[in-house]
């Protein structure tokens, strides 16, 4: 479950804002916005899993209003513009990752249980066409896990109207052996407890798929949009006993959200 939350915009201002920009105000001075929302969803009960259940998730953004961002994915992580030239984004990224546990799927029972925690770390995107972008982040685990994620995607997106966009393109991910063995890994132990295979995944790539959406603008400040999601996992994930015993390599997420945006002002 993917929850968009400001968690990391306390520290990003402190170390974006310790200094005054030349006018003498702070660099988080200016018009801001907040978008809050919901989304609701039916998709896998956990990575790998081949049962789907209906979800529902908060969805929380923050940026500064006036940024040249042209086009957001669902899939963007919470991040903070530190490099903006327009065909050009860099910055801090973050992402929530919540529990899982025995709770959640009997699939998960002997398992040890996966802790709540992050992820941070950078993010890039280009706008090689005005109609596409392409978008990097790389993720450090915290608590959760201590491996290293990346994510890689591609969008093309085209206003069918002044209020409708439509959007999709493929996504790759990749992360190292400590991500893998949190989430896909099945010790000795958790072998005996749950009665699949021990497996002991290295790094490589997780999963490629492709995504699509379509967004409606509703009025000024409320924006809808229904979308779908497919990964096909690979590699460590798709060779875990997890997967090829309990689970499905193909993982697919239909949804819809909606958020609504909120202005204002920072001295």
């Amino acid at each position: 479950m993917r929850i968009r939350i400001a968690f990391l915009s306390g520290t990003i201002l402190l170390l974006a804002g310790a200094a005054k920009a030349e006018d003498g105000r702070f660099i988080w001075s200016g018009d801001w916005y907040l978008k809050v929302g919901a989304t609701g969803f039916i998709g896998p009960k956990y990575e790998g899993a081949s049962n789907r259940m209906f979800q529902a998730a908060p969805l929380v953004s923050l940026g500064k209003a006036g940024s040249t961002v042209r086009f957001s994915s669902r899939n963007d992580n919470m991040s903070y513009g530190l490099l903006d030239q327009g065909g050009l984004r860099a910055g801090v990224v973050g992402k929530l990752l919540f529990e899982r546990d025995e709770d959640r799927s009997s699939d998960l029972k002997g398992l040890d249980p996966v802790k709540f925690g992050g992820e941070v770390g950078g993010f890039a995107e280009v706008y090689p066409t005005d109609w596409m972008r392409l978008r990097a982040e790389v993720r450090q685990g915290i608590r959760t896990h201590h491996g290293v994620v990346a994510d890689v995607a591609a969008d093309a997106f085209v206003d069918v109207s002044d209020t409708v966009r439509i959007s999709g393109g493929p996504r790759l991910t990749a992360a190292t052996s400590d991500y893998f063995d949190t989430y896909y890994g099945v010790n000795n132990k958790e072998s005996a407890a749950s009665d699949l295979s021990a497996y002991d995944p290295g790094g490589g790539i997780h999963s490629a798929g492709l995504g699509a959406a379509i967004t409606w603008q509703a009025t000024e400040k409320l924006e809808t949009s229904a979308y779908a999601e497919y990964r096909r996992l690979m590699g460590p994930a798709a060779d875990s006993s997890l997967v090829r015993e309990r689970g499905s390599r193909n993982q697919l997420l239909v949804g819809v959200a909606a958020t609504y945006r909120f202005d204002f002002t920072l001295p």
